[in-house]
């Protein structure tokens, strides 16, 4: 019996629909396992058009714990409240998640969360800065495009910068290979934030948790579904995730 041909498969992809809340295919679909998580931050997720992952993507899956969290996808906002949907006060309050070229293992510190200045440089005051974020920005999409992000949007200067430097490499693994060690998904990149500027370490547990969960459901329907799941290719050294 002949292979099934590329056409067939993409009609046989096109033909399984989305979840009309994660966005992924229902087979790959774990909506029903996600739970409600209780944070005092605001959750603002900014997402490449291009980055619009149906299997592996997190963005959606992330939003979906938070009761008030916001995915926008796009390239460029006049402001944080436009972007957001309502208005913001004090956008110094928000921070952003953007790593660039800047590397915690560069800096002069061990925490996993650092507020960086314009210059890169470690701001003076962390625990003063990181305790009054009232919200975070994540961008969600591979390095290039999270830093065509970054530079489309001129208010995030009006921003705290902030970069992670995770203990562990992101649960991805061979799935999708991040380029540097401090690459990680949307998803995990917001459990360690959240769970580190709350100090509750059940934030990151459940965000985690839910990825597990993702991740298995992935391997076991690109087993029985190989035409719905492809083997992602891997991403050059431009890139950078998430999420």
């Amino acid at each position: 019996m002949s292979n099934q041909s590329s056409s067939e498969a993409g009609t046989a992809v096109e033909a399984v629909p989305d979840c009309a809340h994660c966005g992924k295919p229902l087979p790959l679909c774990i909506c029903d396992s996600v739970k409600p998580i209780e944070s005092n931050i605001s959750l603002l997720i900014l997402q490449h058009p291009q980055e619009q992952d149906r299997t592996l993507g997190t963005a959606r899956l992330t939003a979906m714990h938070f009761k008030d969290a916001v995915v926008k996808i796009g390239l460029s906002w006049p402001s944080l409240s436009k972007a957001l949907g309502r208005k913001v006060d004090d956008p110094s309050r928000w921070a952003v998640l953007y790593l660039g070229s800047a590397k915690v293992s560069d800096l002069d510190t061990d925490a996993e969360i650092v507020a960086i200045n314009r210059k890169g440089e470690v701001e003076p005051h962390q625990r003063a800065i990181l305790s009054d974020i009232e919200g975070v920005v994540l961008l969600d999409g591979t390095w290039s495009q999270a830093k065509a992000l970054w530079w489309r949007n001129a208010w995030m200067l009006k921003c705290q910068r902030i970069i992670l430097g995770p203990k562990r490499p992101s649960r991805y693994g061979k799935l999708r290979k991040e380029p540097r060690r401090d690459g990680l998904s949307t998803i995990e990149a917001a459990g360690l934030l959240l769970a580190g500027l709350e100090k509750r370490p059940e934030i990151a547990g459940a965000l985690n948790a839910s990825f597990d969960r993702m991740l298995a459901r992935y391997q076991q329907v690109q087993a029985a579904m190989p035409e719905l799941a492809p083997k992602p290719k891997k991403r050059d050294y431009r890139r950078r995730k998430r999420g």
